[in-house]
């Protein structure tokens, strides 16, 4: 169960928006506590108190014993409003909790024994699809957290809201789908190609037209052949082929 904080109030008289900045500028926070089968009571709460117990976490999750001028009721947090340009509290909500009721409240997720787990020794992550899960609990024992115990889970091994192991009394809210809560996934490993690799296969494909290998023993195409070089004696002729003339062959 969580503990129960304490946190003190007092009533106020007006209501509406010019009350409610009057409030403000005295360093107060304007509020409401409703429910349990009584009126609406309009309260104001110290803004620095508020600001601490919002920014310190889990604050919607929280049970309260709040004072309000020497009249103790026990609360839920049920919504509070932040200002738009400095995230400073402006206005809260607190709902009555009687005993014997049961409030709908999303719980914190929170998984233990990571060094348990095959699949985050070979480098694989945990993966929370659900950061919280929605429950119908009693209004006297609301748990801090649901707790997720990853030993023995590997590669692909994930654990869904009906395998939770939940505080005596708490059920989930919504029982039609059976909602995926953790996963163990593998490492994402991404391959790069070389900058050579890349360069000669590109150019390899962008070359149109190129001649494909010769067979083994076959002869090399005449045309097309290279020139011979310059100052190279020329080939002989074949046999029984007439000689070409020379240079100033046949003059007298």
């Amino acid at each position: 169960m969580a503990a129960i904080k304490q946190l003190a109030a007092v009533t106020r008289s007006g209501i509406g928006k010019g009350a409610a900045r009057s409030v403000r500028r005295e360093g107060r926070v304007p509020g409401v506590v409703y429910g349990g089968g009584e009126a609406a009571e309009p309260i104001s709460v110290d803004f620095k108190d508020l600001n601490k117990f919002i920014y310190s976490g889990q604050f919607l999750t929280s049970i309260f014993e709040i004072d309000i001028e020497g009249r103790k009721q026990r609360v839920l947090p049920r919504d509070y409003q932040l200002d738009a340009v400095t995230d400073t509290p402006m206005h809260v909500d607190f709902f009555r909790l009687k005993a014997g009721t049961r409030v709908r409240i999303a719980v914190p997720v929170r998984v233990t024994n990571r060094e348990a787990s095959p699949g985050l020794k070979k480098g694989g992550a945990v993966n929370l699809v659900l950061h919280s899960v929605e429950l119908v609990v009693p209004a006297e024992s609301i748990p801090e957290s649901i707790v997720v115990d990853l030993t023995g889970m590997d590669f692909h091994d994930s654990v869904h809201v009906t395998a939770l192991k939940l505080p005596e009394g708490c059920k989930p809210a919504d029982t039609r789908i059976d909602y995926t809560v953790v996963t163990v996934v593998p490492p994402t490993i991404f391959t790069e190609e070389t900058p050579v690799a890349a360069a000669a296969a590109a150019t390899t494909a962008a070359a149109p037209g190129a001649a494909a290998p010769a067979a083994e023993g076959a002869p090399a195409a005449a045309a097309g052949a290279a020139a011979p070089a310059a100052g190279a004696a020329p080939a002989a002729p074949a046999k029984g082929a007439a000689a070409a003339p020379t240079k100033g062959a046949g003059k007298k």
